[in-house]
């Protein structure tokens, strides 16, 4: 790995070469002391300075004894800086880089992402600089910019597996996955995190604790339990984690109802938050969750003792005030409850819950203006999720004042209401003004109805004074007027001073410091397009199914448009959505000005994920259990949960304010540094503070090296970059490099560009694949190979990790000499070289002897060397949108269909040609069973169930929805996520359900046709879903799925009549690269099984590894498809990041309309009985069955260039993104060698390059294993044996497998790959090696894998 170090000598003495001697002198009277400080640079001090790079942040504490370091960095920036500006910024690169690591270690997170950002854009193969990529993407998480910290971290782990800060890696990972709600993502790093044994700055315990609240995010509540109390059985438990674990042990038994009865839960409950109290007596969200216990149980008293507590430990909090009026109200205090609703507002002005119950208060004694504007209050919160019922009750009280004011009556809806005894009526003010003018002449009961009614009107006269007041004069933070210490809360009310509040004259409370809109700028995995959006993330839920105002449930519907009245003396305390950011929020704040990131150890809150109703405890072990999630938070006595998609509502994927560092988030608008050229470019807004933060914001004026904020029209959705070509030439070695360089001849293409930012550019140059080549392949993309390009005529936006190239030879990426004064970089950007580089034009056919001589030295250092990995290529890249854009008319192209009459037109070879044709995403053969007389009976669901009834079957339960079109739960707005849920069931139980449904679709259509005779269509068609009520729930329908059918001994005829079809679309067959694997992968190269009823949904997705698939349908119904060519794949992975999808992961189902808007066309077709489709390499599709059907599918892999190239980008891509390749493509392409002859050159180049990679890493593995005494035992491969994983990060291991050596003894080879080996042990004590094949049998496959002559063409 390239070092980031910076001779300091070397750079005084680069001066000299700047400017002529007058200019040096004017310069140097100028900055004098500047020189002198970079003088007085001790060389012992330049030694240490050469050691502090981004890898020690975290672990530098420059706050508690590292004053000398600190002062030592401040120097250092000092002198950098001093000699950046004497040299007008012609400096080495590396000098940015170290800037920025420096500043990073200060925690001057502006700075540093300025250096950074200058480094990025003047260092061509800035990728190969993990230390750069690991400090960069320190400083997005500091931001909340999830997306690219997410981007950064990857490209460290993909171009340096070993990295030293892997496990800090992984933590964030994880932090922010679970954030953005990707939780099979976040607990695979968190596991990956949990086995490093690595230092890192968060405890294994405290890890562990996030994978417990991980599974309660998830509500996965008792995985959730038996984590938390396997945890709090650990040895050695802090007591912080310890009284954390309790906290939400105990809050999560009071919440969910299925871990128990009501009484058994809430015993636990409160012996958990005792005796996390008693691990934490200051914890002040402990005593809050205690005190909601007590309530619901009817313990009043030992309530409010509890919150009392809990306003004494953490100081303000509304949710606490807001606690405390629910339980006056339901005592019948209601000035009490009036001053403590006036408490949780002042505190935080959003607060939707309080303003609500506070409305509701005002109802109850008849005053209706100012309940209206409670609400109103109530509705411009961020947090409210019951809008439409609270519009409809304002609308209500409305006409109830205008009815009053003109004499109406207006009928009142079924609600009880309490009149309080202090409110007067007109008719009793009117008694009392006739019983004050006759006072002397009234009999005994007058005068004590007199003095009655007098008392009454004293408290309403001093109720009406508190109104009077003005909100605004109270702080946002404090409890100025809140309780005195001395105060009796059961029995009186807040006692002090008398809050300062006019509630009628308040129609508007804003959160202050917080911009309302921000420039439309690539957010942060926001699910904001790129336009006008929020910038404050205030702590909502998307839409909830249920929210509860005031003792009642709300349907989300609105199906009750009344808010209920609270009910006297009941027993239960549900709130209204009662947030518990606020009262975690503000008294942390103060203790994260040592943070680093949110991620090291101190008190802190603790805040419940996005799926969560529960938040985390207020004071937990370390910061970086804070980051445990968003901040959106449910206080309810029940969870009230997204009904979706966390997207829905505000941007809810960041982590709070208080996650970040250095006293609360800094609401920093990111930009790009300003270039010579005056191009500007924006990093994604990441203002992602809480809304109650009153100095949420803060100026980014001033900040070096030019650091401007941009207008929203400099932006451009997040485009990725262009691709780039491999690290051909091996760079370890010059005896290997000369070797591989054979005849490099000058086919050079040139382009440079100005780069200016880390975002991935638009670039608009039509290219043909997607991602750069691997170490598997010799494959080089087909873009151009300049840097990425902000052309002049093109509205460009470079960013995050977009690839340059230096000068490509032949298509592989080598690097610009890099000169000490970068004065070449050109104003005004050229456009790129349109030809498109050949893929292979070197000769690569070394001997595997003079491979093997030349890695001879490679693995002398050990295995700590970086040297002995792979050589380095360029993280792969989405590609760009095609360029131009399609026009609109040509966006529903015609789907290419094939009409077949007979057999010989199924074997004819330009069918073959026809479907492989990388132009054609996709192909129809119509007729296919017909022309091949198929029987497709055989996999009909009466012959299946007779075959093979107990057979397991995957069931989806999803939603029946219209096929284009796709609703939150709701049905109040189309979403991306498609969610469903799985579960497992036997053929004929859902053969029984088929039928089943059919007859209820028959029953149903024949009431329609008795009541409406125009309604006669019995299958649930788009156009019959499409006029549908969108309101409401859909109904929900079971999909049978992946259904195996790879045992010849049960499914014997059902697959010997597949063998009827021609060669190329076959299951096996020796054209089929999949046929040569070498063992069964379930579903690619073996027949699944579907089985559907209308509306069964296959989400969106691209095959495994991008393999072309088969798919027939057997009927008798009907499947809709929708198809997008590959080349745009990358514009949907932009989507489903924009939507908080994961592209290859995620379940996701695209919204036309977003396409047609970025001009991404859409194939759009049916598949009849009968019907092939064939999906070529790498087309995006998602499908739904229009009536009852079978289908069968699997896939295919064709011996082309285009097929082996796009499994191998998506092999890389796969690893980049943490996800297993299905497809080993390593164990792929050595048996490809051993068994078909290759005659396409670029096929073969690629392949042999593939070869060439993995001879070299097992030679130099090999020799480095030997040097550090390491056995190497052998293991030979028997018969199918399959394709071997690393158990822990799922990458291919190819030869030889590192092994416990308790698995080697029990013979169970749970097999991990040597960069995972070594984070369990650094010197692989306890491991074995074992190999699968001897040098000389590679050696032999390599040297005999030669170009074969060209074919004549030949039939399929």
């Amino acid at each position: 790995m390239k070092s980031c170090g910076v001779s300091l000598a070397a750079a005084a003495a680069s001066t000299a070469s700047f400017g002529d001697e007058e200019k040096k002198m004017a310069a140097g009277k100028a900055s004098g002391q500047s020189e002198e400080d970079f003088a007085s640079l001790t060389a012992e001090e330049r030694e240490v300075l050469s050691g502090l790079d981004s890898r020690l942040f975290g672990f530098l504490r420059l706050h508690e004894d590292g004053a000398r370091t600190k002062a030592l960095l401040l120097k250092a920036v000092g002198c950098y800086e001093s000699l950046i500006l004497k040299a007008e910024g012609k400096v080495e690169t590396d000098f940015f880089c170290q800037l920025g690591h420096f500043n990073l270690l200060l925690e001057d997170y502006p700075k540093a992402l300025s250096a950074y950002q200058r480094y990025y854009s003047l260092q061509s193969d800035y990728w190969k600089n993990a230390a750069f990529l690991y400090g960069l993407g320190l400083v997005y998480f500091h931001y909340n910019a999830f997306q690219w910290a997410i981007k950064a971290f990857r490209e460290v782990l993909y171009v340096d597996p070993s990295f030293c800060r892997a496990k800090e890696i992984h933590l964030r990972l994880g932090l922010m996955f679970k954030v953005n709600t990707d939780f099979e993502s976040s607990l695979k790093h968190f596991q990956l995190a949990l086995v490093d044994c690595n230092p890192c700055t968060l405890s294994n315990a405290e890890i562990r604790f996030h994978i417990a609240h991980l599974y309660e995010t998830q509500r996965k509540y008792h995985s959730a339990k038996e984590a938390y109390e396997q945890l709090l059985q650990a040895e050695n438990l802090p007591a912080q984690v310890k009284a954390t674990v309790l906290q939400q042990l105990g809050w999560m038994h009071h919440t969910v109802d299925q871990l128990g009865d009501k009484a058994t839960k809430e015993n636990y409950a409160i012996q958990c938050l005792q005796k996390s109290l008693e691990a934490d007596p200051n914890s002040g969200q402990s005593w809050y969750f205690l005190g909601r216990c007590y309530s619901s149980i009817g313990k009043v008293q030992d309530a409010f003792i509890s919150y009392r507590q809990s306003i004494d430990k953490s100081e303000a909090s509304a949710d606490t005030w807001c606690s405390i009026g629910v339980l006056y109200q339901q005592q019948n205090q209601p000035m009490d409850a009036l001053q403590a609703y006036i408490c949780a507002v002042q505190l935080d002005h959003g607060h939707a819950a309080a303003w609500m119950d506070l409305g509701t208060l005002y109802e109850s004694c008849n005053q209706s203006q100012d309940a209206i504007k409670c609400y109103l209050n109530a509705t411009r919160s961020k947090n409210c999720s019951n809008t439409s019922a609270l519009a409809t009750r304002i609308k209500y009280l409305q006409n109830t004042l205008d009815a009053w004011s003109s004499g109406h009556t207006v009928s009142h809806p079924p609600v009880q209401q309490q009149v309080h005894s202090w409110c007067l009526t007109p008719q009793k003010l009117q008694h009392l003004e006739q019983l004050r003018a006759n006072r002397n002449n009234l009999n005994p009961a007058q005068k004590l109805m007199l003095e009655q009614l007098e008392s009454q009107f004293v408290l309403m006269q001093q109720h009406q004074q508190m109104r009077q007041m003005g909100v605004a004069q109270v702080r946002s933070t404090g409890i100025a007027n809140g309780p005195t210490t001395d105060s009796s809360l059961p029995t009186n009310s807040v006692s002090g001073q008398q809050p300062q509040v006019a509630l009628t004259r308040v129609p508007n409370i804003t959160q202050h410091g917080i911009r309302p809109t921000c420039p439309g700028q690539p957010m942060a995995n926001g699910p904001f397009p790129a336009g006008s959006v929020p910038c404050s993330t205030a702590r909502t839920l998307g839409s909830t199914d249920t929210i509860l105002i005031g003792n009642n449930h709300i349907t989300g519907s609105g199906s009750n448009g009344n808010v209920p009245y609270l009910q006297r003396n009941a027993l239960t305390l549900p709130h209204n959505r009662t947030n518990l950011t606020s009262s975690a929020e503000e008294p942390w704040k103060k203790q994260l000005s040592n943070s680093t990131q949110g991620l090291h150890k101190g008190q802190s809150s603790h805040l419940a994920g996005p799926y969560s109703e529960r938040p985390l405890s207020s004071t937990g072990p370390s910061q970086h259990l804070q980051a445990a999630g968003t901040g959106i938070q449910n206080q309810n006595g029940h969870p009230t949960m997204p009904s979706n998609s966390v997207t829905q509502g505000a941007a809810l994927n960041h982590l709070p304010s208080h996650t970040a560092t250095s006293g609360g988030q800094q609401g920093i608008t990111l930009t790009k540094e300003s270039k010579p050229s005056g191009n500007t470019s924006a990093v994604p807004d990441t203002n992602r503070h809480s809304g109650e933060t009153p100095n949420s914001t803060a100026s980014v004026e001033g900040l070096p090296n030019h650091v401007h904020q941009v207008t929203a029209d400099a932006v451009s959705s997040p485009s990725h970059g262009d691709s780039k070509s491999p690290g051909l030439l091996s760079s370890d070695n010059p005896q290997l490099s000369a070797l591989l360089m054979g005849k490099a001849n000058n086919n050079v293409g040139t382009g440079t560009c100005d780069k200016v930012n880390n975002i991935h550019p638009t670039v608009h140059t039509k290219t043909e694949n997607s991602v750069a080549s691997s170490p598997s392949s010799a494959i080089s993309t087909a873009t151009p190979s300049p840097k990425s390009t902000e052309q002049t005529t093109t509205n460009s936006v470079t960013s995050l990790n977009s690839p340059h190239s230096g000068h490509a030879v032949n298509g592989d990426t080598l690097e610009d000499s890099q000169s000490p004064t970068k004065t070449d970089l050109p104003l005004i950007g050229r456009k790129p070289n349109s030809q498109i580089i050949p893929s292979m034009s070197v000769s690569i056919y070394p001997s595997s002897a003079e491979v093997l001589k030349a890695c001879r030295n490679l693995g002398k250092n050990g295995l700590s060397n970086s040297s002995i990995l792979l050589d380095k290529c360029p993280p792969p890249r989405p590609p760009p949108p095609p360029h131009p854009p399609l026009p609109k008319d040509k966006l529903n192209p015609p789907t290419p269909s094939i009409y077949l009459e007979n057999k010989r037109d199924a074997f004819f070879p330009p069918l073959h040609q026809f479907c492989t044709n990388p132009n054609n995403p996709v192909t129809v053969i119509r007729g296919l069973a017909g022309a091949l007389k198929l029987d497709l009976g055989l996999f009909s669901t009466k012959t299946l169930v007779e075959a093979n009834n107990e057979h397991l079957v995957e069931v989806r339960t999803q939603l029946l929805q219209p096929s284009d079109e796709n609703w939150d739960p709701t049905g109040t707005k189309k979403i991306w996520r498609c969610e469903s849920s799985k579960s497992q069931t036997t053929i004929a139980k859902y053969a029984q359900y088929q039928a089943s449904s059919f007859q209820e679709s028959l029953k149903e259509e024949n009431e329609k046709k008795s009541h409406h005779k125009d309604h006669s269509d019995n299958e649930s068609t788009s156009s019959d879903n499409s006029g549908r009520r969108r309101k409401g729930p859909f109904k929900t329908i079971k999909f049978g799925t992946n259904i195996d059918l790879s045992d010849d001994r049960k499914w014997k005829l059902q697959l010997h009549e597949l063998t009827k079809l021609p060669a190329f679309v076959r299951v096996v067959s020796a054209g089929n690269i999949l046929s040569h694997v070498g063992h069964t992968i379930l579903g690619m190269n073996t027949v699944q099984l579907y089985m559907k009823v209308p509306g069964s949904r296959t989400p969106g997705h691209q095959e495994n590894n991008n393999f072309c698939s088969v798919n027939i349908n057997i009927g008798p119904g009907d499947c809709e498809w929708f198809v997008v060519p590959e080349n745009y794949w990358g514009v949907m992975n932009d989507f489903c990041e924009r939507n908080n999808m994961n592209f290859l992961m995620g379940s996701w189902w695209p919204d036309l309309e977003d396409l047609y808007e970025a001009n991404v066309p859409v194939y759009r077709f049916i598949q009849r009985p009968g019907d092939l489709v064939w999906i070529n390499a790498g087309t995006v599709h998602w499908v739904q069955s229009i009536g009852w059907c079978n289908n069968i599918a699997w896939n295919v892999g064709p011996l082309t260039v285009c097929q082996y190239k796009l499994a191998v980008e998506r092999y890389e891509w796969n690893k980049l993104q943490s996800v297993k390749s299905i497809v080993p493509m390593v164990h792929l392409s050595w048996n490809i060698a051993r068994n078909i002859k290759v005659s396409d050159p670029k096929l073969f180049e690629m392949i042999k390059y593939c070869l060439l990679r993995t001879l070299k890493q097992c030679q130099t593995l090999r020799e480095a294993l030997i040097a550090a005494g390491k056995e190497i035992v052998w293991h030979e491969r028997t018969k199918e044996e399959p394709a071997h994983y690393c158990s822990i990060c799922e990458v291919e291991v190819f030869n030889l497998l590192y092994v416990t050596n308790e698995s080697n003894s029990r013979k169970t080879y749970i097999v991990h790959c040597l960069d995972c080996a070594r984070k369990i042990t650094g010197n692989l004590e306890n491991f074995v090696v074992l190999e699968q094949y001897k040098m000389e049998d590679l050696m032999q496959v390599y040297d005999q894998f030669t170009l074969a002559p060209p074919l004549p063409s030949s039939s399929s």
